[in-house]
Formats: structure tokens, sequence, C-alpha cells
């Protein structure tokens, strides 16, 4: 791959001039604008703000946030924001230097991960960056970003509307106990594409006993001596479920699969994106809603 011999600030100075100022543009629509990286946070903070202010999502829905470059217009739009909020912890992982250009350059960039009392990947002292599979998390995420809004823009009462959908949260939350109620305590075992659900295990109570793609990134690739210890694990416990993803291809997963038998099926979840707009999972709550029914009909 060829590279840019000029630098990351001589690039986003010549994106910025030739994009219009923000101000005249707030003075405009009078309203706050808002860039966030995930489809997933998107629907979080639109929820927060209700209509009080524009929302950009950079990362498309169905895709993989790991791998996700933003494009120039995107820069451009990060740099008129008077805020982005990312999810942090190393998912952006292919926005980390800009990332690092927009805090040395003064732009306000809230990551929430960080704040949601993130647990360790497996056998690695490294956060776990996939905070919103449990909705209690988020729920206090909602509320650290009406709080941060109130910090920028105070003349709003942006508490209000995040607490309001924190308890949406906390409701959906009961709700998912209910739905997995029916999965037996010995049957609460997953095998994962990769490890994207340690919070929702941490949560309900289920364990994560493999993962095709080990890590916490979609990024990393297995040998062939971790997918033979995978197979070698689903034999042991009888495991016929791999929960793959909508955001990935199943290539992995359904070799996986075939290894062990006929019986085995990958059962796609929602990870890094929510689902298309129509579907049931086109909202965070949706998103949740049924990934809980999948897991609850694949395993009970």
């Amino acid at each position: 791959m060829r590279r840019s011999h000029l630098s990351p600030k001589f690039l986003i100075a010549a994106l910025l001039i030739a994009v219009p100022a923000c101000d005249g543009e707030r003075a405009e629509t009078d309203q706050l604008s808002i860039v966030v990286s995930t489809s997933i946070l998107g629907d979080i903070v639109e929820n927060v703000v209700d209509g009080a202010a524009s929302v950009e999502v950079l990362i498309p829905v169905g895709s993989d946030s790991h791998d996700y470059s933003a494009s120039s217009a995107q820069v451009a739009a990060m740099h008129r924001a008077d805020l982005v909020i990312l999810n942090g912890l190393g998912l952006e992982e292919g926005m980390t230097d800009l990332v690092e250009g927009l805090v040395a350059d003064g732009i306000e960039v809230f990551e929430i991960g960080p704040l949601l009392n993130p647990i360790p990947l497996e056998g690695s002292q490294n956060p776990d960056p996939h905070v919103w599979m449990d909705p209690l998390r988020m729920a206090e995420g909602a509320r650290l970003i009406g709080h941060e809004l109130t910090r920028i823009a105070p003349d709003r009462d942006w508490a209000a509307s995040a607490e309001a959908y924190a308890v949406e949260l906390q409701e959906v939350d009961d709700e998912i106990v209910n739905i997995l109620a029916v999965v037996p305590v010995a049957q609460r075992v997953m095998v994962t594409n990769h490890e994207s659900f340690g919070y929702f295990a941490d949560r309900y109570d289920f364990g994560v006993i493999g993962t095709v793609i080990p890590g916490g990134s979609t990024l990393d690739e297995p040998s062939s001596a971790e997918l033979a210890e995978l197979v070698a694990v689903m034999r042991q416990t009888n495991t016929t479920v791999i929960f793959g993803e909508t955001t990935r291809p199943d290539i992995l997963a359904e070799a996986v699969a075939r290894e062990l038998s006929d019986d085995v099926e990958v059962v796609d979840l929602y990870t890094e994106s929510l689902g298309a707009a129509g579907s049931d999972a086109d909202t965070y709550i949706g998103m949740l809603r049924v990934n809980a029914q999948l897991v609850a009909g694949s395993l009970s």
C-alpha cells in the first residue's frame, strides 16, 4: 500500500478549507451538532437529545466497528461538530490516529466506554469494549451523555430525556431476564464469533466457553490449533450452537460447525451494529430484545 507523504494535520487542514464554518450553520438550525461512531450509540444519543440536536453516525448499519475508517467528509464533520461521542476502549481501532488528532485540535471528544466499569477480556488485561451488551451499563451511559451535553449546552435540560431513556433500558433489562428464564442453568453456555458477549454473559449468568476468533477484535485471526481446540471443547461440552455476527461473514464459524456435525448450527446475533431499517433490531432496545430471543430459542 502506498502511503501519503503529507502529514495528517496538513490533510485535515485541507479538508477544513473546503467546509463552511459551523457557526453559521448552527445559527440557522439552532441545534447542537453531534457525531457518533456506531449506529448503536447513534440510537442511544438520539433518544437522549430527543430531537434537540442533530446526530450523525459515522459507521453504516451492518458494518464492523473494528476496521472502519472515516471518509474525508466525515473527518470534516467531526471537526465541525460540537461534540464527538465514541465508544472507546479500542473499539474504533481504525480511527485511533484520527481521534488523537481531534483531541489535539481541541475538538470535544467524549468516550463513554471507559466510564462504564469495563471488564477485562478473557485472559487479558485489556478492557472489553462491548459495553452496550449490558443495558444497565448503557442506562448509566445515557445519564452520562446527558451530563456531558449539559456541560456543553447548559441552557437545556438534557438530563430529563436522558433519565427517561435510562428507565426504558432498565425496563428492557427486566424483559431480557424474563426472556432468558427459559434457558436452564446447565445450558447457559455460549460459543461466539469473537469476544463480544462478555458483558451479556456477566449480566445474565451465562458462560462463554470459546470463540471462533480469539480476543475482542474481529481483526484477529485464529490459528489452526486454536480452531482445533474450540472443536474439542464443543465436543466435550456437547455444544451445538455457535453465535455468529450480522456484521461478519460466517465462514470460520460454518467450518467449525461442519467439523463437528450437521446438528451444529450458526445463529447470527447483532453485535457491532443495529439491524437494517424496518427490522426488529433497528433500534438499540430492539436489538437487545432480538438477541435475547435468539439466544433463548437456540439454547432452551
